[in-house]
Formats: structure tokens, C-alpha cells, sequence
């Protein structure tokens, strides 16, 4: 796990500047303080910080090949690179290190762009092609490691992190409000545009590369299977061959010259992997576990029953609301984005905690998008798309034109679903699937948009549509391969960002291609099954879960902003919601927005997500657009967070005898 960055002038007889580039790579001090390294050459600048997991005496980055013809800045983690280190040899190459870095260079020096086929694991690089004259950068498959970009008339920029771009433009940047009706349905942005006007995000399972006779040239090199049918298994064979994957999927992802260890939520996807871990392992697995003193956002019980069930070596936090806000602003910055999920803030706690203990960590992240894991999200959609289904053939379309007239006169509660069921929506599936779970529904949009021409113009689905309607007819199918590659690649940003904001690397064995491949064309129905969520993993862990955590009720990861927002930090929305500031920037109808903000404060409505949001954004605004230092962000402004030490948590090591 590193940070990588680097620069491309179109004019071969420029230079890169090296103050410039050591400016982007030490923006990323956070992503690799145990290494860091430069190559210049002309019109050519890679840079590189390094965490040290595999090789740690021979991986120093940028690497260069034995004669010097290619070099490579890289981020993230082969777990294959033993197998395809000996096939490499068997084909001539030779090897000067024991690194994963080296045998990337080496496959590129082999296959071309037909490298990233090779690869099995997690990964952003960048290859300077000195024979060919020829910039290459790929990302894995699934999204796990991030890279952005940002081009002009005269040079490439591309990091890590948005971050890294800005700074080799004094950290100037404007906000690309082209993406807010999109920002307020999902939270995020499912394409290439970032918050960050002329800064893209190289897709998952893209490559872009550019020489002075092609120009740019961005292809997509892999995609997620359909759904394979006639093969004649049953849904016990599917049960085996999902155990084998998860299995080897573990295993690849232990690989590493450091400890690793475990982020443990005591639900049904972290538990197995730390059941599977600990007969792979010599010492007990390390885990670690993330709190609230509030009882409906504390799953601690469930972590310590899943620890001692597998007789680990556990630990853990509870995080206080004061240093939960106090935290906030430093968080955005290394988001460089508004931060989509509360959930963020815990991560990056518990990261602080396990990196005085381990180096890597394994995490459930993806079971849920792969397996069908979300009580509502599926199960709803599937019933709304029956009613609906029903409803059109009882109801003639004038009929159906009044219901959805009286659906939006409703009281408030009854209000937010039906608005949000077949009765308003139809009964497109991608419209029930999107629409119905948007932060900000449709008409809350138009209402709180100051901008009517840029609600009018937008389709904030439209990029989430394309995976939708691109996965087949089945329709769980649909909904899975279309939040793998949206919803889950925010989620895995949110994984990467917290964990590199304390120096630790976060590895997803159910993200590993070769399970994702396995399980993403075994047909829907084998995964929510009797409307049971995630039943065919279920059924494969078994024997190694507790009861009392196979047969739970999932709760994601909870946080009780709703709660904190209503009253003891209920400063916090008036500053950055409905202060004067905030309001003057014109985005918002000023209006809605505090009708918004009374509504949740006096307990008519819960709005706990739609303020997190905006408050999320005006925090980003003022560190990206207006310059201040996170640290400046609170100023005396909001006691309760004043003087907090967020660095000291109440930490634990309990009993689980």
C-alpha cells in the first residue's frame, strides 16, 4: 500500500520540475512514511511513497527494469506475484528483487497493456515505456485501489489521491457543480467526474495510456460475468465452490513480510474471514472492533463473541461524539471529497488503533454487493416490481396518474413511502431500485436546487443504469452488478482513504476477482433464496460462524449522527447547513434548507443522512475551495468539539472468557 503520483509533458522538450513533483508526492506523507523516491527524466516525473508490506529491503519505488527501459510508481498488492514470477522465469526474465513491484515491470516487458490480465490482487500503477515513448497506468479490477488524473494542452497530472493533482497547481480548485443533483440522490459520483472541476478518476478495470503518435487512449480490460445458466449445478455444488473460493481467496490475501490482521464488525462476512484466518495461522489472529456508547450503534457484543470463537487476541474503541466531530475536517481532507458515509470516521478510528499492532488488515468489504446481503435494499426492490407489475395490470394509466397524485399528498411519514414504492415510481425495476433508496428523492431535489436548469438537465443515474441494464435479465443480477460498480467502489474509497489516513493497508478477499468471477455468474436466486439475504454464503460458512451471528440481523455499520445532530450537536447544522456562509453560496434554496434542518430538530422527520451530507460539503468547500487548514475548520465555533484530544480513545482489551 503507497502513494503514487507523476507527470507528463506532451512537449518532449520540456522538463519536468522536481520541486513540483516532490510537492505531489509528499502531499501523500500519509499513504507511505517508510519510503519515498523520485524519477526525472525530462519530460517524465513518477514519484512514489512507500508502506512497506512485501520485499521490505529491495522494493524501493519508482523501480526501474534492469536496463533501465521501463519504470514503474505502483500502489497495492499481488497476490499472485509468486506463480507469475515463476512463469515469467520460464520464459527468460530475470529478477533482481523478491518484489511484486518488479514482476509487473517484467509481465509489462512480456505481454504489453495485456499485463493487467496477469495480475491477480490490488493495484494502481504507472509504467514510463522509455522504448516506445509511451505513458500506461492501470487500476484493478474492482475499484480496491484509487487513481485520478487530470489532463490538459500540455501535460498529464495523476495521484492517489485528488490531493496530490492540486498540489502541483499551488492547490488551487473549482468545484465541478455539474455533479450535485447526482451528489444528493447517491451521495457520490458512479462515473469519472470528481468534485474537482478537470480531475477524473481513472474507472476500475480501466487502463489509459498516451504516446505522441496516439494521443489518450482509456480502455476497459475486464468486466463482471453474466450470469452463467445450463452449466447443470446444483445450489449445493454452488455452496462447495463458494466455500473453495473464499478459502483461497484468504489465503492469497495473507501474503506479507508484516502482521496482518482483522477489522471485526461481528456480522456474518468479517466473522468467517477471522474463522478462516485463524487455521491458516500460526499466532492468534489479531482483531480489532469500533463502538459507540449509544446501545443501538454498539455491536461490540457480537466482535467479542466472534473473537472468542476463533480465540483471538481482540481489541477495541469506543468513540466519543465529541471526538467523532472533532475529528471531521481532517477526515474530508483525506477524502478529498465530501464524506458520503458517517462510517468513514469509525474506520479511520479503528485504524489508528490496529496500525500500533499491524501493518495490513483484512476486511468483509463486497460480501454484501456480491452475496445480496442488504435486508431492504434487494428484498424491496423485488416486492415493489411484483406490486407494480400487478398494480399496472389492475390499474389503467389515468388511474395509476391519481394514486401517484395522492401518494405525494400524504402525511410526511406515510409520505416517504409512497413515494418511495410502485405507486409513484412505476414499475421500472431500475427506477424502483435507484429512486427508491436516493438520499434526496426526485421532488426534494427540484425543491432544494437553487438551479433549476441544472435539475432539469441532469440524469444522476444515468452512468448506474448502464451497469443496471448491462447485467441480463435477472433482475437480482441486475442490482448486484450495478452496485459493484458504483455503490461498493465509494465504499471501497471510504476502506482505502481512512485506512491510509493512519498508514495501514486494508486488504477484501471477497473482492478477489477470481471469487468475484465465481460468484457474480451463479444466478440470483441462489443468493437470496426463501428472501433469505446472503443465504448461499450463509450456507457455505456455516460451521463456522456462531449461531447466534449467522442468524442476526444485520446492521451495517452504525453510527447515531440522527441522534447527535438533534440536540447536543445541533451547532454543528447551524453552522455549516443554515449559516450565512453556508447559505450564501447560493447552491441551496434557503428555505427548504432550513425547513429541512427544523424538521430534523424537532423530531417531525428523521433528515440525520441528508445533513450529514451538507454538512459534509460545506466542510470540503471550505478546505478545497476556500483554503482553509482543517484545523482552522471549527474555530471556536462549535464549543463541543473544542480542545477534544482526538487521539485518545477508550481503548480495551477485553476479556472473552
Amino acid at each position: 500500500m503507497c502513494g503514487i503520483a507523476g507527470i507528463l509533458k506532451f512537449d518532449p522538450s520540456s522538463n519536468v520540475e522536481e520541486k513540483c513533483l516532490l510537492a505531489m508526492r509528499d502531499t501523500l506523507l500519509h499513504r507511505g512514511p517508510d519510503d519515498a523516491g523520485i524519477m526525472l527524466a525530462g519530460p517524465v516525473g513518477l514519484a512514489h511513497r512507500r508502506l512497506s508490506i512485501i520485499d521490505l529491503a529491495g522494493g524501493h519505488q519508482p523501480m526501474a527494469s534492469r536496463e533501465k527501459v521501463f519504470w514503474i510508481t505502483y500502489n497495492g498488492e499481488l497476490y499472485n506475484f509468486r506463480e507469475l514470477r515463476k512463469e515469467l522465469q520460464s520464459k527468460g526474465c530475470q529478477f533482481q528483487t523478491d518484489s511484486d513491484t518488479e514482476v509487473i515491470l517484467q509481465a509489462y516487458d512480456l505481454y504489453g497493456e495485456d499485463c493487467v490480465n496477469y495480475l491477480r490482487g490490488m493495484f494502481a500503477f504507472c509504467i514510463w515505456d522509455r522504448r516506445h515513448q509511451k505513458l500506461f497506468m492501470a487500476r484493478d479490477r474492482l475499484g480496491i485501489k484509487p487513481l485520478y488524473y487530470h489532463i490538459n494542452d500540455t501535460e498529464i497530472l495523476f495521484g492517489s489521491e485528488i490531493k496530490a493533482i492540486l498540489a502541483a497547481n499551488d492547490n488551487a480548485s473549482e468545484f465541478n457543480n455539474a455533479i450535485l443533483p447526482e451528489f444528493l440522490a447517491s451521495r457520490y459520483t458512479a462515473g469519472e467526474d470528481t468534485f474537482h472541476k478537470g480531475v477524473c478518476k481513472l474507472l476500475p478495470a480501466h487502463t489509459l495510456s498516451w504516446s505522441a503518435e496516439n494521443g489518450i487512449s482509456i480502455k476497459q480490460y475486464w468486466q463482471l460475468p453474466a450470469t452463467q445458466k445450463g452449466k447443470g449445478l446444483t445450489h449445493r455444488d454452488y455452496i462447495h465452490k463458494v466455500r473453495d473460493g473464499i478459502e483461497d481467496a484468504v489465503r492469497s490475501h495473507l501474503v506479507s513480510d508484516v502482521p496482518v490482521g482483522l477489522f471485526l464488525s461481528g456480522g456474518i462476512d468479517s466473522t468467517v474471514l477471522g474463522a478462516i484466518m485463524a487455521g491458516m495461522m500460526d499466532a492468534p489472529v489479531q482483531t480489532f472492533s469500533v463502538g459507540f456508547n449509544e446501545g443501538s450503534a454498539n455491536e461490540l457484543g457480537y466482535a467479542r463473541l466472534a473473537a472468542r470463537s476463533i480465540k483471538a487476541e481482540h481489541r477495541e474503541i469506543v468513540v466519543t461524539p465529541e471526538q467523532f466531530f472533532a475529528v471531521l475536517p481532517h477526515l474530508v481532507w483525506h477524502e478529498d471529497e465530501p464524506i458520503a458515509f458517517s462510517s468513514s470516521v469509525p474506520l479511520h478510528m479503528i485504524s489508528c488503533l490496529a496500525k500500533d499492532h499491524v501493518k495490513v488488515v483484512l476486511t468483509g468489504e463486497g460480501a454484501d454487493e456480491l452475496f445480496l446481503g442488504y435486508d431492504y435494499r434487494y428484498r424491496a426492490t423485488l416486492w415493489n416490481k411484483r406490486l407494480g407489475n400487478l398494480y399496472s395490470r389492475l390499474l389503467p394509466q389515468h388511474g395509476r396518474d391519481i394514486g401517484a397524485e395522492l401518494a405525494h399528498r400524504l402525511p410526511a411519514k406515510l409520505r416517504h413511502y409512497a413515494e418511495r414504492s410502485f405507486l409513484v415510481l412505476g414499475n421500472d425495476p431500475g427506477q424502483l431500485f435507484f429512486e427508491n433508496f436516493s438520499l434526496f428523492r426526485q421532488q426534494q431535489r427540484r425543491r432544494l436546487l437553487s438551479n433549476q436548469e441544472l435539475y432539469a438537465r441532469s440524469d444522476p443515474f444515468k452512468q448506474y443504469m448502464k451497469y443496471f441494464q448491462g447485467a441480463g435479465e435477472d433482475i437480482l443480477q441486475c442490482m448486484s452488478h450495478a452496485d459493484m460498480q458504483t455503490y461498493l467502489v465509494e465504499l471501497l474509497m471510504k476502506q482505502d482513504q481512512m485506512s491510509m489516513s493512519a498508514s495501514i493497508e486494508s486488504r477484501v478477499p471477497f473482492l478477489d476477482h477470481k471469487l468475484v468471477e465465481l460468484v457474480a455468474g451463479i444466478p440470483g436466486n441462489h443468493k437470496l433464496r426463501f428472501w433469505q439475504t446472503k443465504a448461499l454464503l450463509r450456507e457455505a460458512v456455516r460451521d463456522l460462524i456462531p449461531k447466534e451471528i449467522l442468524n442476526r440481523k444485520k446492521m451495517g455499520f452504525p453510527v447515531p449522527v440522527s441522534t447527535w445532530l438533534r440536540d447536543r450537536f445541533w451547532s454543528v447544522v447551524e453552522e455549516f447547513v443554515v449559516g450565512r456562509r453556508t447559505l450564501s453560496r447560493g447552491y441551496f434554496n434557503i428555505e427548504s434548507v432550513k425547513a429541512m434542518a427544523q424538521e430534523h430538530r424537532q423530531g417531525k422527520f428523521d433528515h440525520g443522512d441528508r445533513l450529514w451530507l451538507l454538512i459534509n460539503f460545506e466542510m470540503w468547500q471550505r478546505i478545497f475551495i476556500d483554503g482553509e487548514h482543517p484545523s482552522e475548520i471549527y474555530a471556536g465555533k462549535i464549543k463541543t468539539v473544542d480542545e477534544v484530544d482526538t487521539d485518545s480513545y477508550q481503548i480495551a482489551t477485553p476479556s472473552l472468557s
